[in-house]
């Protein structure tokens, strides 16, 4: 065999034991991918929020502000402050509020400023308490939580050119929520006076009101007050 031959030879082997050892290290990578890809994987530790309830913290009060409204484009609304709605029995710290808003009737009638009333389903007008009952010619609307649903109060607000509400009543999780909610989707300001609403809890009362102070559709259009800081021009 020529010395070229040999050396050839050689050359061929060596590439060939090379390409063995390759492909071994391939091989041996690819059955560590294999094993890696085969033991469980801890997943994150997750826990829903009935888990976690107790460990909810409340955020600090949202601020109030003094407020002064023009009479004649600002309605006050009064919601479901009826005998079954507002008694000591289901809601007593309905009752404590009811004078507050009675306040605010009477300065917003003497401004005049429109008073707009709603009913819970159940509801008529002569079940409505005492110290705030409508005046002859007050508008009332009849509805479930959400009081612009099939019901005239977008064209009553309408008609009497309004561009904002100040909005009373119970319940906070449930009128006051819902109505304020489908006012500020309206394009309305909404006021809300904190203590001219109320609900059989307190945490019920603080979630609502935290909820239209930051919520997507409310945020912008809220502004958290009380009954005594609003004036009215």
């Amino acid at each position: 065999m020529s010395r070229f031959n040999h050396t050839a030879k050689a050359h061929t082997v060596a590439l060939s034991s090379s390409f063995t050892r390759h492909l071994l290290q391939l091989a041996m990578l690819g059955m560590a991918f294999v094993l890696l890809a085969a033991l469980p994987v801890r997943a994150a530790e997750y826990k829903d929020i009935s888990e976690v309830w107790s460990g909810a913290e409340a955020p600090a009060p949202p601020p109030l502000q003094s407020v002064s409204v023009d009479h004649t484009t600002t309605a006050l609304l009064i919601l479901d402050i009826e005998e079954r709605t507002c008694n000591a029995d289901r809601r007593p710290r309905c009752l404590e509020t009811v004078p507050r808003i009675a306040a605010l009737m009477d300065k917003a009638r003497k401004a005049g400023m429109p008073v707009v009333y709603s009913l819970t389903t159940k509801g008529t007008r002569e079940t409505i308490l005492p110290p705030v009952t409508p005046e002859n010619g007050d508008p009332i609307v009849q509805a479930s939580v959400d009081k612009f649903l099939n019901t005239p109060l977008q064209t009553i607000l309408e008609d009497l050119r309004v561009n904002a509400v100040i909005i009373t009543g119970t319940a906070a999780h449930g009128a006051v929520l819902h109505t304020a909610t489908g006012a500020a989707q309206r394009g309305l300001q909404v006021i809300l006076p904190v203590d001219g609403l109320s609900a059989s809890s307190l945490y019920i009362e603080q979630a609502a009101l935290w909820l239209l102070h930051t919520g997507p559709a409310t945020a912008q259009r809220t502004v958290l007050t009380r009954t005594a800081d609003i004036s009215i021009e």
